[in-house]
C-alpha cells in the first residue's frame, strides 16, 4: 500500500480548519519560529538557484521562512488539501513569491521532478500510517538529486515509555494553547495512539534508513515535536 491510501491529512484540513489554521498556530510561534530559524541553518549549504520540494505544504509557512531568506530558491509545495493550497496561492502572491513557487494538488507520489535539492516536511509523517511510512519516504528519497538533504519534524515519541504519560502532560499545554476543548484534551493520548500515527524516535531514524537515507541527524525537539535531517548519498 502507498503512502497515498493511508494519508489522511486531507481529512484533518477541511475549510474550516484552512481558515484558522494561521491564527491557531501564530499561538506557538517560539516554537515554529525556533524550528524554521534551524532549518535555515541546516540547508543554508543549498548551492545558488537550488529547487526545494515542501510536502505538505499547508498555509505555504516553510516555503515563507526559506523564500525571505534565500531570494535564488524555487520551490514545489505539495499538499492533499485543496483549501489549504488556496490559502498558501493567495499568501505567496501578495508577498510577491508566488512566481517562483509551484503549486501540486496531491501527495508526494504526485510530484514528477525527481532533481530537487531539498525535501522539507514538517508536521506531515505523523498522518501516515506506519505501514506506509517506509512507501512515503522512498518517495521523498526517490525526488531527491543524489547528495540532496531531507529534513522533517514530526509528532514523535515511544507510546510504551514510562515517561509518556508525563509527555502526554506536556503535549495538553501545547494543544491547550492552540485552542483545544476539555474533551480533546482527555482523549489525547488515544488520539495520539489511534488517531495520528506517532512512533518513536529510534524507529523513524531506522525507517530513514531503510529507505537510502544516511545517518539522520538529530537537529530540533520540543516537547513531543522532533526533527531530523540525511542526505541522499551522492551517486
Amino acid at each position: 500500500m502507498s503512502a497515498r491510501a493511508s494519508h489522511s491529512a486531507s481529512g484533518f484540513f477541511d475549510q474550516k480548519v484552512a481558515d484558522s489554521y494561521d491564527e491557531r498556530n501564530s499561538r506557538l510561534a517560539p516554537i515554529s519560529d525556533g524550528l524554521h530559524f534551524l532549518m535555515r541553518l541546516t540547508l543554508a549549504s543549498l548551492p545558488a538557484n537550488a529547487r526545494v520540494l515542501c510536502v505538505g505544504v499547508g498555509t505555504g509557512a516553510d516555503i515563507f521562512a526559506l523564500a525571505r531568506a534565500r531570494a535564488d530558491l524555487t520551490f514545489v509545495g505539495v499538499d492533499p488539501s485543496a483549501e489549504m493550497l488556496e490559502i498558501a496561492r493567495h499568501r505567496l502572491n501578495e508577498a510577491d513569491i508566488g512566481e517562483r513557487c509551484e503549486l501540486v494538488h496531491g501527495y508526494v507520489e504526485d510530484v514528477a521532478d525527481r532533481d530537487f535539492a531539498a525535501v522539507v516536511s514538517l508536521f506531515v509523517a505523523h498522518f501516515v500510517q506506519r505501514e506506509d511510512r517506509p512507501a512515503f519516504y522512498r518517495a521523498i528519497y526517490d525526488r531527491l538529486a543524489p547528495g540532496g538533504r531531507f529534513l522533517s519534524a514530526e509528532i514523535s515519541g515511544d507510546l510504551d515509555a514510562p515517561q509518556f504519560p508525563a509527555m502526554v502532560e506536556d503535549w495538553k499545554q501545547v494543544q491547550a494553547l492552540m485552542g483545544a476543548n476539555e474533551d480533546s484534551l482527555a482523549s489525547l493520548g488515544e488520539t495520539l495512539r489511534n488517531v495520528l500515527s506517532v512512533i518513536g524516535p529510534a524507529e523513524t531514524e531506522a525507517l530513514w534508513r531503510e529507505a537510502g537515507f544516511a545517518v539522520p541527524v538529530p537537529f530540533f525537539q520540543a516537547f513531543m515535536i522532533r526533527g531530523w535531517h540525511a542526505d541522499k548519498p551522492s551517486a
